[in-house]
């Protein structure tokens, strides 16, 4: 018999944290190490009461049979980290708009990707970036494809719902051009010409076939190769070059580095590299 009460006071035992923290790595290449245990027991507490199983050894068994295919998407929703914000390390648009799009010719189809958008706010300050720079050119017609292996996540994504509180810091302008504000005044949704620009799909970095075109001129991949290990980071940078035009753009998170790999890029700042 299912009782909630005792599954939050059951633990992940070593055995099974050993297993799912194994498949986890080898299929998604998130590294959780042993500190991150009672965070995984924690999250996956989600999943035990969705399907009213009393224990995470059935739960890891459930998990691994046949019958719990479908629950390792709904698993990895729940276990991937999903943080962002609107107009998140604000220089990259601005190096976008000061050197990128200027070069641009009249007429021209950017085609811009966002392999690991979460919840959709970087897709949809690319959008408000190009819209505004649109203003003076008004003809640089552009898509922007928004990836990431959560599909709980990617729902919101496409709904771009957000509460207001996340769009406090953004110019008031900007707010009153690209949001609609809910009747009770407590979320906001972006205007339907942006969602039109925008796409999103479902997609796992660690596939050996990205099921994208190959001729993208910016991607962003901002914060996820920090949970990666050196030779996976390695991997998914030479698949995601795979994708980028000659010339194309690259831009990376922050406290990301591929120092040391031999990738024909030229790197124009920190985070942001331009293909040979």
């Amino acid at each position: 018999m299912f009782d909630l009460q005792k599954v939050y006071q059951k633990q992940l035992n070593r055995q099974d944290f050993k297993k799912l923290s194994e498949f986890i790595y080898t299929n998604f290449g998130i590294q959780i190490k042993d500190s991150k245990k009672i965070m995984l027991q924690s999250r996956l507490h989600k999943r035990l009461k969705a399907l009213e199983i009393n224990d995470f050894s059935e739960y890891v068994k459930f998990l691994f049979s046949p019958a719990g295919k479908d629950e390792i998407i709904h698993m990895i929703d729940v276990v991937s980290t999903n943080k962002t914000d609107f107009f998140r390390e604000a220089s990259h648009f601005d190096f976008i708009t000061d050197k990128i799009l200027p070069q641009m010719t009249n007429n021209r189809h950017l085609k811009i990707w966002s392999s690991a958008c979460s919840s959709g706010e970087e897709v949809y300050t690319l959008a408000i970036m190009m819209e505004e720079f649109n203003l003076g050119i008004k003809n640089l017609n552009y898509n922007i494809l928004g990836t990431d292996i959560s599909t709980r996540i990617l729902e919101k994504a496409n709904n771009a719902i957000y509460p207001i509180k996340l769009i406090e810091n953004i110019p008031l302008n900007l707010k009153r051009k690209y949001f609609l504000k809910s009747k009770d005044k407590k979320n906001v949704r972006v205007v339907p010409n942006l969602r039109k620009k925008t796409n999103f799909r479902r997609l796992n970095l660690m596939d050996t076939f990205y099921s994208v075109p190959h001729d993208f001129d910016i991607i962003f991949c901002r914060n996820v190769l920090i949970y990666f290990d050196r030779e996976t980071q390695k991997t998914v940078i030479a698949k995601l070059l795979d994708r980028l035009k000659k010339g194309g753009f690259l831009f990376l998170g922050h406290s990301e580095s591929i120092a040391g790999y031999n990738f024909d890029l030229n790197q124009l700042q920190t985070t942001i590299f331009q293909k040979k």
